[in-house]
């Protein structure tokens, strides 16, 4: 019963076939601004899984704008993940010196070691790369979909936040019980091509970051205000 109750609970209100449609066609808009409008970062250029992964540790609760100072210097020094597995552990603690929470280097360099121990690499499977030290669900699903083009979903804080605003803003993405059903939402939204979901995830985590921000919401430039819930309530409260 318990189970029923909870398949209920998230039962959307509108048709399947309505929430679909409007999920496609968010997705087209999100990825025709992005095109036009995505900036040009150093990790955007890349597939190489290691890369991506370097930079997606670094990008935790760091600014791109101070990440874009490390990442370069970081992946020449240590160009592949087997001279980062090689590597003694100070010298990899002096390159991310500045960044801050070390963790993160600390894990990196654990991961380096254990996938290339037995000659193998970054897997691009979400699922398995969760095994990993220092990833969780956002970034297996980053790595997967950025570096291998998988369908894999992604929710950090812009993405979450971009979610609840658009398709449900009595979601707080702060509950683990909304959290949960906002990685829900991402999954449906997710194109059924792999290149396509490439663009799709950074499109949603790029409007959080420029437009659809903590502080404040550029409505008036946002390519999808018009699918947006928490901007139509705002112009019909106006009329």
């Amino acid at each position: 019963m318990a189970s029923l109750r909870r398949i209920r609970s998230i039962r959307p209100t509108k048709s399947r076939a309505l929430d679909e449609a409007q999920t496609r066609r968010i997705s087209r808009r999100l990825r025709a601004w992005f095109r036009k409008q995505g900036r040009d970062l150093p990790w955007r250029r890349t597939r190489d899984p290691y890369h991506i992964l370097v930079s997606e540790l670094m990008l935790q609760q760091t600014q791109v704008s101070r990440v874009l100072e490390y990442y370069d210097r970081f992946t020449e020094r240590f160009p592949t993940l087997h001279d980062l597995a090689e590597a003694p552990t100070k010298d990899v603690l002096s390159a991310w010196s500045g960044l801050g929470y070390y963790a993160r280097a600390r894990n990196l360099h654990s991961l380096a070691g254990m996938v290339t121990r037995d000659g193998g690499g970054i897997p691009s499977d979400a699922g398995e790369l969760q095994l990993l030290p220092g990833i969780g669900r956002y970034t297996a699903g980053a790595v997967a979909s950025f570096a291998f083009e998988k369908r894999a979903a992604l929710v950090d804080t812009n993405v979450a936040r971009v979610l609840s605003r658009v398709f449900a803003p009595h979601l707080k993405p702060k509950r683990a019980r909304d959290l949960t059903k906002l990685w829900t939402i991402a999954e449906n939204m997710l194109p059924r091509r792999g290149r396509e979901t490439w663009v799709h995830n950074q499109a949603i985590m790029e409007l959080g970051a420029l437009i659809c921000t903590a502080r404040v919401r550029h409505c008036d430039v946002c390519p999808i205000q018009d699918d947006c819930t928490t901007r139509q309530r705002e112009l019909r409260k106006r009329k």
